[in-house]
């Protein structure tokens, strides 16, 4: 039995794992895309570590587009096995692979126009989309999805089992169980691990002791802030932003889980007459559908908000608040001067309409950015995190007058302390292999959870294949 590392390691996007039995059966965890940008981004999302005809099944932990957003792609090339998922996770790839598909489209329309203004004509240097919309219906077709706490087959000696994991709508962290005869042998793969006492979603639930595991390890070298510290502290941003420099507050976040949790804490300011009186705007149609998907889901949700729902039936509502789908509308808020809050995707500012919004106020001195989850540093997030003073958009030079600001409190991502909790029940595990990281914060976590009694943990390296 052998394990092959095919994305998301020594970086955080991409994931991507290959599992191979000793009769050949080939498990797939996940098919994510790489996020960021350049030719090496371009060249890694056209590469297979593996032959997508060989694998048997596949099996997906989330919908963000890191971890799914190569499956129109991976059935294209010749995956025909059925893809297990959540319901929730299953409802989600729906809305979100044809917006991938879509951005995919107009990103390489606009990197080919780009190509014959400057009239280069050699066919090597255009690009055709990874997968189109026309592709996603095919790949949708061969999900099944499935609850939290049930064990099902994906062979005749191999089982399967969900448990929530706490990230965002329908995660989950995944436990296969293989049987050779009289041997048992437990896998596990975290996915992303969620955080603890964090708004809509129930607390991660730990996973079965295992053998084998592959582990997130984004934010191993540091612990986030507490939650009523993340509120007044946002608070604080919001009307510094937008009543004392009477500006607009730009949001970028992942349309998935960032802007509903984003939401949902206005809507309790609202409520309790905390929040200024300022028009609020999600710019994003992926998030309006995503909200609406949240709806429909309430297997999903935590008590405190299903009592919430007692007192406000609509969480991710309120007068204040208006969701935009119309693109006229959306071009509006950069023509206008009035105090607002704007919460836009992408998260990492590199497409969609946040994008946009960048490249019209960075340069204002009462304009401010906040931050609110990990960007790759080769994205206009990933720059601004970093202090950059001239930012490059859609062929511009930008200066960096407006406030950039972070909290990473927001992350759906686990700290160190949290993630060390949630292994803290695998006794028997025998080595621990940590993805989805950047290398130095991976050394950093290796050691930490050496420190905690863990005797085996693996920084693999992208394409490397261990025995197990």
């Amino acid at each position: 039995m052998h394990i092959k590392f095919a994305g998301a390691a020594g970086m955080v996007t991409g994931s991507a794992h290959v599992l191979t039995l000793p009769n050949g059966f080939r498990i797939l965890f996940d098919c994510g895309l790489v996020q960021g940008k350049g030719k090496h981004v371009w060249d890694l999302n056209n590469t297979w570590y593996f032959d997508p005809k060989t694998i048997d099944v596949m099996i997906l932990s989330h919908a963000h587009i890191d971890h799914s957003g190569r499956i129109p792609q991976l059935v294209k090339d010749g995956f025909d096995g059925p893809i297990h998922s959540t319901h929730a996770t299953r409802s989600l790839c729906a809305i979100m692979l044809l917006d991938s598909a879509k951005i995919q489209e107009r990103d390489v329309e606009w990197h080919n126009n780009k190509l014959r203004k400057k009239r280069k004509k050699k066919s090597s240097q255009f690009r055709v989309p990874l997968y189109q919309s026309e592709d996603v219906s095919p790949a949708m077709d061969k999900f099944v999805g499935h609850a939290y706490n049930q064990w099902f087959h994906i062979a005749k000696n191999i089982q399967v089992c969900f448990k929530d994991q706490g990230h965002i709508l329908g995660s989950a962290s995944v436990t296969v169980k293989i049987k050779e005869g009289d041997k048992e042998t437990m896998f596990g793969f975290t996915g992303d691990i969620g955080r603890p006492e964090r708004p809509i979603l129930r607390d991660p639930v730990q996973m079965p002791e295992v053998d084998f595991l592959i582990c997130e390890s984004t934010y191993g070298d540091k612990e986030h802030e507490a939650p009523p510290q993340q509120s007044q502290t946002f608070l604080s941003i919001v009307k510094e932003a937008c009543c004392e420099k009477k500006g607009k507050l730009i949001i970028p976040a992942f349309s998935i889980g960032r802007t509903q949790e984003i939401v949902y804490m206005l809507d309790q300011m609202e409520n309790n007459g905390l929040l200024p009186k300022i028009p609020v705007y999600v710019d994003s149609p992926l998030a309006v559908n995503a909200t609406h998907i949240y709806g429909t889901h309430p297997e999903c949700y935590d008590n405190d908000l299903n009592e919430y729902m007692l007192m406000d039936p609509n969480p991710f509502g309120f007068n204040d608040l208006t969701y935009i789908r119309d693109v006229a509308e959306s071009k509006a808020l950069n023509t206008s001067n009035k105090p607002c809050i704007i919460i836009s995707s992408s998260g990492m500012m590199n497409a969609g309409r946040v994008k946009h919004h960048l490249f019209n106020n960075i340069e204002k001195h009462n304009a401010t950015f906040l931050i609110v989850g990990y960007c790759s540093p080769d994205t206009p997030g990933g720059m601004l995190r970093d202090g950059i003073e001239v930012i490059k958009l859609f062929g511009k030079q930008k200066k960096v007058n407006a406030t950039v600001k972070t909290m990473d409190s927001f992350s759906a991502h686990a700290d160190r302390k949290e993630m060390k909790e949630f292994l803290s029940n695998q006794k028997r595990v025998k080595k621990i292999f940590l993805v989805h990281g950047v290398p130095d914060r991976q050394v950093k976590f290796k050691a930490y959870l050496e420190e905690a009694g863990f005797e085996k943990v693996i920084i693999p390296s992208l394409g490397d294949e261990i025995e197990l």
